[in-house]
């Protein structure tokens, strides 16, 4: 079982379920008729969630007061009609944390960009851990990562301002992309009716880690995330794999 270090951001997912029969007469806008609520952990409680599916000994460091996202959702077509951000600014949480980093097999920041996780942070965990570290970040200055594995999505590779070796880019259905080495290889997609891409991404990173750690190999691993994510995607709201379908991925 692989031990992991798990900093980051984290949320309360909440699902506010109903059904949407009219338009008020205020303003044109639907009229939202409340049915039912459901909560679950979000950003890098979502992580954990999947890191621990797939067999992992985590220890998760967060911020003390989680931020809210709360999401109506019309029960009948399954779509997003509104979400509600209530986000709580983290403060960065210093480096030098106590944890002793030789028990841990990886590192892993999970950073939506709320404050938790710096740059200092990331740079002072480099120094001071010889195992591999994973980022799912949103910053855009990825050069000062080098010396991790690096995940951004799509528009965030699109939108940073430099670039690292070792860098993961998921492209949705159209699969990932490594950048290593200034190679660029990139990894096909698994064709799947999507429900709700949210979350997939907490998906990709955990199963990336998990597979890492058991294979060393990149390419294995992303291929594993890929099909990970695929089955995530096919769920509505934030999703954790059940051991049936952890069994089912087959690369």
């Amino acid at each position: 079982m692989s031990k992991i270090l798990l900093i980051g951001d984290h949320c309360i997912d909440e699902y506010r379920y109903g059904t949407v029969d009219r338009i008020s007469p205020e303003a044109p806008v639907p009229v939202f008729k409340f049915s039912h609520m459901d909560t679950k952990p979000g950003m890098a409680g979502n992580v954990r969630a999947n890191l621990i599916a797939f067999g992992c000994d985590v220890e998760f460091i967060t911020s003390a007061q989680p931020s809210t996202k709360t999401r109506l959702i019309d029960i009948h077509s399954k779509q997003h009609i509104l979400r509600i951000d209530d986000d709580v600014p983290g403060a960065p949480l210093a480096p030098h944390y106590q944890e002793d980093l030789s028990e841990f097999d990886a590192i892993v920041f999970s950073d939506y960009l709320k404050g938790f996780v710096s740059y200092e942070l990331i740079k002072w965990t480099r120094a001071n851990f010889n195992g591999p570290i994973f980022i799912d970040t949103k910053k855009r200055d990825l050069v000062q990562f080098e010396g991790c594995y690096v995940k951004v999505n799509e528009q965030e590779y699109n939108q940073r301002t430099s670039v690292c070796s070792n860098l993961i880019v998921t492209l949705g259905a159209n699969g990932a992309m490594f950048r290593h080495d200034e190679y660029e290889d990139f990894f096909p997609g698994n064709p799947v009716e999507v429900v709700d891409v949210c979350g997939a991404g907490d998906t990709f990173i955990s199963a990336l880690v998990y597979k890492f750690l058991e294979t060393t190999d990149m390419p294995t691993a992303i291929f594993y995330a890929n099909k990970a994510s695929s089955i995530a995607v096919q769920h509505s709201g934030v999703y954790t794999l059940s051991p049936d379908e952890i069994k089912s991925i087959i690369i």
